[in-house]
């Protein structure tokens, strides 16, 4: 059961503010937290889109806390962790999770959108843990950001959706060691394809993408054959991947990079091991071959 002005009682008193749980990878974290007995703050930016949070939760027979919160929105941020800390008077946990997909490239795409993409995946995290920090300081917390494989290698046709990541994880990186000295730990955590509404919530068709592709038709064609395969052979279920991501909530140690599959692993690796940067290079190329 879910109820907006719950307070449910766990061991402990731990609390987790998860964003982006209508869907996905968000709703799965959400009950899975829920289950592993969290004080969970299932958040999305519409509450009219709840209806599956809700199912999911009756289904697991768990309590949620269902909030509305807008992460690209000072002012929503703001309520929305307030009243947190009025309700809950502390939080333990914040699962960054809210993302937006943008699927095009330099020379054809619409500017605002890719200011809208970086708003929502990387000034979003960053507002909203601003926020949340001094929180998890006193309760010497976790603040656990999903990220992507596309956080560690570059993809085609993904350049603002992955500039977003790439900064998010140099940002929560960087941020590590400094807030571990005053006892917060951060993570990261990088899912590869997962069987979500992510790809769907683009609103575009294919079709449509290469239609207004011009000169990149052809590798745009070759990149969402691609995609295609992955997402129906080789995807992750959202449910696994938020069993892993709860899971992060009591790992000891905590490590700063997590991924939720060795799919996932093995990719992420060409890019660390990747010194001039040509494996890289190769195996995205390799992506763009036009089928016959």
């Amino acid at each position: 059961m879910t109820d907006s002005s719950a307070k449910p009682s766990t061991p402990g008193g731990r609390t987790v503010l998860i964003t982006g749980t209508s869907s996905g990878i968000g709703l799965a974290t959400a009950i899975s937290a829920a289950k592993a007995g969290w004080t969970t703050i299932a958040t999305m930016r519409d509450l009219r889109k709840d209806t599956a949070l809700r199912q999911a939760a009756d289904t697991a027979a768990v309590v949620l806390d269902v909030r509305a919160l807008d992460v690209t929105d000072p002012v929503s941020i703001a309520a929305c962790v307030g009243g947190v800390t009025t309700d809950h008077g502390q939080l333990d946990a914040l699962i960054n999770n809210a993302g937006a997909a943008h699927v095009g490239t330099l020379e054809t795409a619409d500017m605002a959108d890719i200011r809208a993409c970086l708003e929502v995946n990387f000034f979003g995290v960053v507002q909203l843990s601003q926020v949340a920090l001094p929180l998890l300081r006193i309760s010497r917390g976790r603040l656990i950001t999903v990220t992507s494989v596309g956080g560690v290698v570059g993809q085609p046709f993904n350049e603002a959706y992955c500039a977003a990541k790439f900064a998010v994880e140099g940002f929560m990186e960087s941020l590590a060691p400094v807030a571990a000295s005053v006892g917060v730990a951060v993570c990261v955590i990088e899912p590869g394809a997962v069987r979500s509404e992510f790809i769907n919530n683009l609103g575009a068709d294919p079709a449509a993408l290469i239609a207004g592709s011009g000169p990149y038709a052809g590798a745009l064609g070759g990149y969402l054959n691609r995609v295609g395969s992955q997402f129906s052979t080789h995807a992750q279920s959202a449910a696994d991947v938020g069993n892993v991501i709860a899971g992060a909530l009591i790992a000891d140690p905590l490590p700063f990079r997590i991924q939720t599959s060795e799919g996932a692993r093995k990719f992420v690796g060409v890019k660390l091991a990747d010194l001039d940067g040509s494996a890289v290079q190769r195996l995205t190329t390799s992506w763009l071959a036009e089928s016959d």
